[in-house]
């Protein structure tokens, strides 16, 4: 497959699966839209890998994927489409190759049931499978100053515990207690009180406080908007703005995502790139 071939097939996956993503995407120069594609599309299979429990022997396929990308970064292509169009973008934008392996940690640490037990342990999995992600993309962005880094790296955490918070009974039913134990300890929330679909306020009082961890996350990464290339500023703050609207949404809901997911309407999502591709957007 050539190297136009796999983006082509990368965008395809990434205008069909990244809900939110793709939406700050088409704000990018092409080269660096078709660059964020290509990673998107690699990011989407390693979760498929962890997530989709269909699959056959999947400790092993997560394996070979490790292994296939690892021939990969040394330019030698497996059958998967990806691989000429990922191999390309990492080359061209100097993506370091640690943050790939990273994220296949971390996706392999969903294999089996899990409870979090501390937020030290829950910071650690949002690094691994979030934090990686803005690290890689601002390469994308582009940078100068080396502060950049911390600031993605919680701008991913931000981004994490708002999935987690949207996905509690999703991931409770999989086995997967990513709310810290000690947090539902000191709340008095039971692991199966996350299955709903009563809310109690103990489960609220818990909500609001993770809701505000992640607050400060987002706040505390704001900087990371004018420290990425200009020509790229619009496109950061639409996806920061995406996600941030669903923290509100789900605050707004009184956590109300124990019977239902809760989601930003395309409506939104699309005034959001609007509004970012006229300029009107704050820096800090």
């Amino acid at each position: 497959m050539t190297v136009a071939e796999s983006y082509r097939f990368c965008e395809n996956i990434a205008r069909n699966r990244a809900k939110n993503f793709y939406y700050s995407f088409v704000l990018l120069t092409k080269e660096r839209k078709q660059a964020m594609c290509a990673i998107y599309a690699f990011m989407r299979y390693c979760d498929d890998l962890s997530d989709d429990e269909t699959l056959p022997d999947r400790p092993r396929q997560i394996a070979r994927w490790k292994d296939d990308l690892t021939a990969a970064l040394e330019g030698r292509f497996s059958g998967h489409p990806v691989w000429p169009a990922f191999h390309d973008a990492v080359t061209r934008f100097r993506i370091p190759h640690q943050y790939f392996h990273d994220m296949i940690e971390g996706v392999s640490s969903d294999l089996e049931p899990r409870r979090i037990q501390s937020f030290d342990e829950l910071y650690r999995y949002c690094y691994l499978v979030a934090s990686v992600v803005g690290l890689t993309i601002i390469h994308i962005f582009g940078f100068d100053s080396q502060a950049a880094l911390p600031l993605a790296e919680k701008c991913g955490i931000a981004f994490q515990i708002t999935n987690i918070l949207r996905d509690v009974r999703e991931d409770a039913g999989l086995g997967r207690v990513y709310l810290p134990e000690q947090d539902l300890a000191r709340f008095g929330v039971a692991p199966e009180n996350l299955f709903g679909p009563e809310i109690s306020p103990a489960f609220v009082s818990l909500m609001s406080y993770e809701a505000n961890r992640a607050e400060q996350y987002y706040r505390e990464s704001r900087p990371l908007i004018g420290l990425v290339a200009p020509e790229s500023r619009s496109s950061l703050w639409a996806l920061i703005e995406i996600y941030h609207r669903l923290l509100n949404r789900i605050e707004t809901s009184g956590y109300d995502v124990l019977g239902s997911r809760i989601r930003v309407p395309a409506w939104e999502k699309s005034w959001i790139v609007l509004r970012a591709f006229i300029g009107r957007i704050p820096l800090k």
